[in-house]
């Protein structure tokens, strides 16, 4: 199956860049091009994408922002792309649901490898910034041990999937760990998001830390 890919950026020359990486890589299909936010919310709406590619700084709506909106109207999944390495950026994205944060000095095998990443379920972070991610989550975190609101719905098979998600496996590495199917996990992951309220793994991994389930 294609993945298609939307490409937000107002510099013409970067979508350009961007969109020749992908569009030469097999199975990725640039279905579309955007050069601020509000234009990718609409065109995202009318082509549902597989994968929105967004910049974070841009004239009129953010990236930030249009990510929010895209994760409140159209199942579609966000790697945000941005020159700047600010935990303002980095913890703002993730908050409003994006699948994934890299910066635009990826290299094009990585950034290929990314968004079919994104698209297949996995969440992607950019190296240089999980170490503090992941600390500014602790500092922040409730008593190991907290139950978030909806834990109590999941079934025993779910809360196994949310562990795994908090030891941050992929989607094929639950499966193995499990021994059960890779499409029997992405339906499990589905259901422990929507019944904990949540817009990605990445959040549901933070919750099963929190809860001390990894």
């Amino acid at each position: 199956m294609t993945i298609k890919v939307l490409i937000a950026d107002d510099h013409d020359a970067i979508r350009a860049g961007l969109a020749l990486i992908l569009d030469g890589a097999d199975g990725i299909e640039v279905v579309a091009e955007a050069s601020d936010g509000a234009a990718a919310v609409r065109r995202a709406e009318a082509l549902r994408p597989d994968v929105v590619l967004m910049d974070v700084r841009m004239p009129g709506m953010d990236g930030i922002e249009a990510t929010e909106r895209l994760r409140g109207v159209c199942d579609v999944l966000v790697l945000v792309l941005t020159t700047f390495d600010v935990d303002e950026y980095v913890y703002g994205a993730l908050r409003a649901g994006a699948a994934g944060f890299l910066l635009k000095s990826v290299d094009a095998v990585r950034l290929v490898a990314s968004v079919r990443s994104v698209a297949a379920g996995d969440g992607v972070i950019e190296p240089s910034v999980t170490r503090r991610l992941l600390t500014a989550f602790a500092d922040a975190a409730p008593a190991v041990g907290a139950a978030p609101p909806g834990l109590a719905e999941l079934t025993e098979r779910e809360r196994d999937v949310l562990a795994c998600l908090g030891d941050g496996l992929s989607n094929a590495e639950i499966a193995a760990r499990l021994v059960i199917a890779e499409t029997t996990v992405k339906t499990h992951v589905s259901r422990v998001l929507t019944k904990l309220d949540l817009r990605s793994r990445l959040q549901a991994a933070m919750v099963a830390r929190d809860a001390g389930l990894s």
